[in-house]
């Protein structure tokens, strides 16, 4: 088989390298998590949107009518490889407007709300900027158990609970979020509804919770007596279990391009590190087995590629990913923290120094890395609920619980 890509793709990829050249600024390395944190960086990532949204790259695949230019699977895979790579921000639109709420919206929203709410991410501009409100205190990877509850009220819902760790819901102009519209259903599956929230309503509480390197990337979102109008539901009610396992496959699938980039650009530096530098006398690229652990990281690596674009392939054809997103996320996770321990062990002590110290390595990329690898592996559902779905949808185990 011939894996590689075709003109339009290599020409992609080449003018995305050029515009990281030209837009980036030397020395940029902020993590796509991180960039809601601190207000500059925060004001550079929607620069950056906004030029994305002009050139059509920031939702490509979406219809032209909502603001894409109905680009392939495979171009979208290969845009979203090499801007992780070359590490542009404001791919997002926050958490994540471009990577699951658009597509949700095409699956189970409205015409007018698609018409609505697309073209405001599409736009690059701060009122396409979203949160996620999934997880509460006692509601996380056992989500059926969420208690923030939308009572009918006219027409209108009246939304009231607590959200944690909801990413971005400080720069946020709309929330995703899921309630329970029936808390007596037979199962709690049965009494989840999905919803847009304006953030700018009466009643929003947002509280952040800074993470263990001082950065504010999380919140606790409370929500009371908040009103909803009936038209933003979204779907129907009492069937967001059922929606969101969709808009969940969309969150994880968005993890292996992402991944992959992010990656190649880890092992790169590092190969370039040990190919420069002495240790005992002798090039470190000559010690076998770090030669044998970087080309490990290699063939996992090109591994996850494949993966990737196997996805880009199904979608391509009509075919719904299943256990597949839940496999790019687990293997996503496990390469990612191989690459950060690899570079800790490689570089020593300057992997604890962070992007602007002088002793700083690859830029501060593996401190970044080794840091945030272990909530990375957290979002989007653990390593054992991923492994759950594939075992029962692709290995056809059963149940344990």
């Amino acid at each position: 088989m011939d894996f590689s890509l075709g003109q339009r793709e290599e020409a992609l990829r080449e003018e995305v390298r050029k515009f990281a050249e030209q837009e980036i600024p030397d020395g940029w390395i902020v993590n796509f998590l991180d960039e809601e944190s601190r207000d500059d960086d925060w004001a550079f990532s929607l620069s950056i949107s906004k030029k994305l949204a002009d050139k059509g790259w920031l939702v490509m695949g979406w219809p032209k009518k909502y603001g894409g230019r109905d680009a392939s699977c495979i171009e979208q895979m290969v845009f979203a490889m090499e801007a992780a790579y070359w590490g542009i921000p404001g791919l997002s639109m926050g958490v994540s407007g471009t990577g699951w709420i658009g597509p949700s919206l095409m699956l189970y929203g409205s015409e007018e709300q698609r018409l609505k709410y697309m073209p405001m991410i599409a736009s690059g501009g701060p009122d396409g900027i979203w949160c996620t409100g999934y997880s509460e205190p006692n509601a996380g990877s056992d989500f059926a158990n969420i208690q923030t509850r939308a009572v009918r009220n006219g027409d209108g819902y009246i939304v009231n609970g607590q959200k944690v760790w909801t990413s971005c819901a400080h720069r946020a102009r709309w929330c995703w979020l899921a309630v329970k519209t029936d808390p007596n259903a037979d199962r709690p599956q049965n009494g989840i509804s999905l919803m847009i929230v304006d953030m700018k309503s009466p009643g929003i509480t947002i509280k952040p919770l800074l993470n263990y390197t001082g950065e504010h990337i999380f919140n606790e979102v409370f929500f009371d007596n908040v009103r909803v109008p009936a038209v933003d539901l979204v779907g129907e009610e009492n069937r967001g279990w059922y929606q969101l396992m969709k808009s969940l496959a969309y969150e994880r699938h968005s993890f292996g391009g992402q991944s992959y980039g992010t990656g190649k650009r880890i092992l790169h530096g590092l190969i370039k590190y040990v190919a420069e530098t002495k240790h005992n006398g002798k090039l470190m690229s000559r010690d076998p087995i770090i030669r044998h652990r970087l080309a490990e990281n290699a063939i996992e690596l090109e591994t996850l590629k494949m993966f990737a674009y196997e996805i880009a392939w199904k979608m391509s054809t009509g075919i719904v990913p299943i256990y597949e997103s839940s496999r790019n996320k687990s293997f996503a996770d496990h390469l990612l923290e191989q690459l950060a321990l690899a570079g800790t062990e490689i570089l020593g002590f300057s992997s604890q120094a962070e992007q602007h110290c002088k002793l700083a390595r690859l830029k501060g990329l593996i401190q970044r890395q080794y840091l945030m690898f272990p909530g990375t592996a957290i979002a989007a559902g653990t390593d054992e609920i991923e492994k759950n779905i594939i075992g029962k949808f692709k290995l056809g185990l059963p149940r344990s619980y």
